[in-house]
């Protein structure tokens, strides 16, 4: 069985973007170690992305190369905007879907975002994994971590890595 993974950047009052969905605050965020908090290495571990629409949409609106391109990409979406080589749209029967690719054979699940697909996922108790990356800003407002608050839930530390950028990862997995 793959794992899900959600790997992602909050700042330190849980904020995954701006209100508009906007990641600027992110893009612009000084690395002067330039090291990837783990990026390289999640990649290379899974075979699969799920990501939310609006998380889709804020990444096309990036003008960037797509940047999955070896990994088959899951958008949940209540619109589908027509499937591609390695893109799949699940706008019915959500939980059932990711339940399926989980149980599937291959590589890892990573799961990008947004707040409202994690919430579901957490809630439907599919998620494995949570690599969180704090970032040492405070937004305010925005779109937060937990869009929904999910029921409860154990995690155990797995581990943290403190970078000189300010920037805290921090590994759990669920505990069963």
């Amino acid at each position: 069985m793959k794992k899900i993974i959600l790997y992602i950047a909050t700042s330190l009052d849980g904020r995954i973007a701006e209100p508009d969905g906007g990641l600027e605050w992110l893009t612009g965020f000084p690395n002067l170690e330039k090291t990837d908090y783990g990026y390289k290495d999640l990649l290379a571990s899974v075979d699969t992305v799920i990501m939310g629409g609006r998380t889709y949409r804020e990444l096309l609106n990036m003008d960037v190369i797509w940047p999955y391109p070896e990994q088959m990409t899951y958008i949940v979406s209540r619109h589908d905007w027509g499937a591609t080589e390695n893109i799949r749209f699940i706008t019915e029967n959500i939980i059932e879907t990711i339940s399926a690719l989980r149980d599937e054979q291959g590589n890892d699940i990573w799961l990008v975002g947004g707040g409202e697909l994690i919430s579901m996922l957490l809630a439907a108790a599919l998620i494995d994994e949570m690599r969180v990356a704090y970032i040492p800003i405070i937004l305010g407002k925005g779109v937060p971590l937990f869009l929904e608050q999910p029921k409860e839930s154990k995690w155990e530390l797995i581990r943290s890595i403190p970078y000189n950028s300010g920037v805290l990862m921090v590994e759990y997995q669920k505990k069963m």
